[in-house]
């Protein structure tokens, strides 16, 4: 199984990006994670470019079509998600790449409730079918974790894994 991770921060010490580098870690020879590295390529959304399919949109396009499921971690910014992971998912609503695709939302701060808010929604318009059991808060922001501290704290490495197996659950059922 393949899940295509997408972090909706662009900073280098992104929270939310080590959070999924630790779930690909984690997860089991039998499920593929792949973090997505090209939001910050992406172009303004601008319905008049497109049906020019700009490259970089249809990379996105590809590897969400590719992927049996998606996870998405972003920060939240002003009570909402960030214009990056806005505009990533603004240019997949003109296509059917979200349609019944199985996604899990992780949230690595408790605080962040209004972008978990935002990205249901969206995602949910965009006919993705969330995975409850796999979107999960891991209380980790602000609490300078490393990426092998997220490894290896047992209570969170066991919820990231038991979030990958209700992945791969959810999977198996479409």
């Amino acid at each position: 199984m393949k899940i295509l991770a997408i972090s909706g921060s662009l900073r280098a010490a992104s929270v939310n990006s080590m959070l999924l580098r630790a779930v690909a870690r984690l997860a089991p020879a039998d499920i593929h994670v792949v973090l997505y590295q090209g939001l910050g390529d992406l172009p303004l959304f601008n319905p008049d470019i497109e049906a020019s399919d700009p490259a970089p949109v249809a990379d996105l396009r590809a590897q969400i079509l590719s992927a049996d499921a998606l996870l998405i971690a972003s920060p939240e910014y002003a009570h909402g998600m960030t214009g990056v992971m806005k505009n990533a998912l603004d240019w997949m609503v003109g296509n059917e790449t979200f349609v019944h695709k199985p996604v899990a939302l992780l949230n690595a701060a408790p605080r962040a409730e209004y972008a978990q808010a935002a990205l249901r929604e969206t995602v949910s318009v965009m006919s993705a079918r969330i995975i409850e059991a796999a979107s999960i808060t891991v209380p980790i922001a602000g609490s300078k974790f490393s990426e092998n501290d997220i490894v290896f704290h047992p209570e969170i490495s066991n919820s990231l894994q038991a979030a990958l197996a209700a992945m791969r659950a959810a999977v198996d059922l479409t």
